[in-house]
């Protein structure tokens, strides 16, 4: 689904989880968890290229088609978002990582700072965020200071521990 406005299927309610951009819902136990709504600007197959070893291609199927900067749900609709936006600048589009996880161009600073903001605006008071970067390019601290609201916690994983998960409690307001 696609468009400027977004709403559950007749007689029923929002899920409680929201992924504000899931790409190929790579880190979900089950991608079609009926338990959270998926959304991206992405939408497609996109095969992988330059490997040695066949791998299947990868599918950004999203719920609803759209910018983690102008969510269409009504404030506080959702008990937890996850935020993983994309976390390379200006990359090739035609490369795998670009595939598999999208790109950030031009104004893209401030592209993260109204997604922070738009995800928290959709949770809930007292919700939570995750949010996921990988700071192979751009340091997590430089990326926390685009939003006023202060992290939890926050766990380093990865082969290089360049993966950065931090949670994030929503305020009463």
């Amino acid at each position: 689904m696609s468009g400027s406005e977004y709403a559950p299927p007749s007689g029923s309610a929002f899920p409680p989880v929201l992924d504000a951009c899931c790409g190929s819902r790579a880190f979900w136990f089950d991608k079609a968890d009926g338990r959270a709504l998926f959304v991206d600007k992405r939408a497609g197959v996109f095969p992988r290229t330059h490997s040695d070893t066949p791998r299947a291609p990868v599918v950004v199927a999203p719920d609803w088609q759209g910018s983690f900067t102008a969510l269409p749900f009504p404030d506080g609709t959702f008990d937890h978002v996850v935020f993983d936006p994309p976390h390379i600048v200006e990359s090739s589009a035609s490369g795998n990582v670009a595939k598999y996880y999208g790109v950030l161009r031009g104004e893209w600073r401030e592209e993260l700072r109204q997604g922070f903001a738009e995800c928290f605006r959709v949770l809930r008071p007292g919700g939570t965020l995750i949010f996921k970067w990988n700071e192979l390019a751009v340091p997590v601290r430089e990326i926390l200071a685009l939003t006023p609201e202060r992290p939890l916690y926050g766990h380093k994983s990865g082969k290089l521990s360049k993966t950065h998960w931090i949670a994030f409690l929503n305020p009463s307001k």
